[in-house]
C-alpha cells in the first residue's frame, strides 16, 4: 500500500481595508509599498530560513541569520506574459558549531523550502556563512 504524503493547508484573507490575516489570526495592515511581488519574495526568504532552522535543529546547530531576496519581472520570452524571470536569495548566517557537511546542510535548506521549489524560475541562493561565501553541495 502506498504511503500517503503529509498535506499542509494554508489560508489567508484580505479585508476591504487591505488588512491581511493568516487563518483569521495575526492581522497585518500592510502599507501600499508591499506589492504582491514583495510578498512572494518575503515568503521565499521566510521559507528558506524555516527550512534551514529545521535542518540545523536536527543536527544540533545554533544559528543566527538574516536574508534578503530580489527578483526581476518582465515579459517572458516563452509566452510574452509578465512574470518573475530572475529571483535571488542572499543569506548571511552565523552557525555554531560549523558542521563538516556544511554544503549538504545548505543544500537541504534550499531543497526543502517548498516556496522556492514552487517557483519558476528557480531561485539562485547566495550563502555567506561565518563571514565567508559558501556553496551548497
Amino acid at each position: 500500500m502506498a504511503k500517503t504524503a503529509k498535506e499542509f493547508r494554508y489560508e489567508m484573507a484580505q479585508d476591504r481595508a487591505g488588512r491581511v490575516t493568516a487563518g483569521g489570526h495575526a492581522p497585518l495592515d500592510l502599507d501600499e509599498a508591499w506589492t504582491p511581488e514583495h510578498l512572494v519574495l518575503a515568503a521565499l526568504v521566510r521559507c528558506t530560513l524555516q527550512s534551514l532552522r529545521f535542518h540545523a535543529n536536527a543536527a544540533g546547530l545554533d544559528f543566527l541569520a538574516e536574508a534578503s531576496a530580489a527578483g526581476r519581472v518582465t515579459k517572458r520570452d516563452s509566452d510574452g506574459r509578465y512574470a518573475f524571470v530572475e529571483i535571488g536569495v542572499t543569506v548571511e548566517l552565523e552557525l555554531e558549531p560549523e558542521p563538516a557537511e556544511l554544503g549538504a546542510l545548505l543544500a537541504k535548506a534550499e531543497r526543502d523550502c517548498f516556496v522556492g521549489a514552487s517557483l519558476t524560475p528557480k531561485p539562485v541562493y547566495r550563502w555567506r556563512v561565518n563571514g565567508r561565501a559558501t556553496v551548497p553541495s
